[in-house]
């Protein structure tokens, strides 16, 4: 019988992926548009904009009385959830699944904006969406990656069970 194959290697690969799009588009918009400038793509729906995000995903924690400690909290925040996903993706991601997958994108996530708050201070959002009055909090690739990886996870959670893995369950054996 032939070892069922390892997808380590391809899920970390994922998340390097994830990692350096991020970077590439970060330093793309970072040099072609101005702080505080947009490149409207679709009026009134979509924009490139460049915006420095001191804070949380959706500007969480922008008007801190303390920038200084709130970043530093949120790098290390930041970088124990990526050791933790790590962690995870290392002991389930020899089978493909939609939690590999989903851990593999939050860890090229988490990285891709801890990156920018180690080496900046800040993280840079760049992509602008209106839903008819509503202006989206301005967000980056990685905050993409990290909210797919969380929605695929959720759909994992709720997908039934499969019939191997009832029947392997201890209380199935009786």
């Amino acid at each position: 019988m032939s070892q069922p194959r390892d997808w380590r290697g391809w899920l970390l690969a994922l998340s390097a992926l994830i990692v350096a799009l991020d970077r590439i588009t970060k330093l793309w918009v970072s040099h072609h548009i101005a702080e505080g400038n947009i490149i409207v793509v679709i009026p009134r729906v979509f924009a490139i904009s460049h915006v420095m995000n001191p804070g949380a995903a959706f500007s969480l924690f922008t008007d801190s009385p303390n920038p200084a400690r709130t970043r530093w909290m949120l790098t290390a925040f930041s970088l124990i959830a990526a050791l933790v996903v790590f962690i995870i993706l290392i002991r389930i991601g020899r089978r493909l699944s939609f939690t590999a997958v989903s851990m593999a994108l939050v860890l090229g996530g988490a990285i891709g904006n801890v990156w920018d708050r180690i080496a900046y201070g800040t993280v840079v959002d760049f992509i602008e969406v209106h839903i008819i009055h509503y202006h989206w909090p301005d967000f980056n690739l990685a905050d993409s990656a990290i909210v797919i990886g969380g929605i695929l996870l959720l759909i994992d959670s709720l997908r039934p069970r499969h019939q191997e893995q009832l029947d392997s369950s201890p209380s199935a054996n009786p």
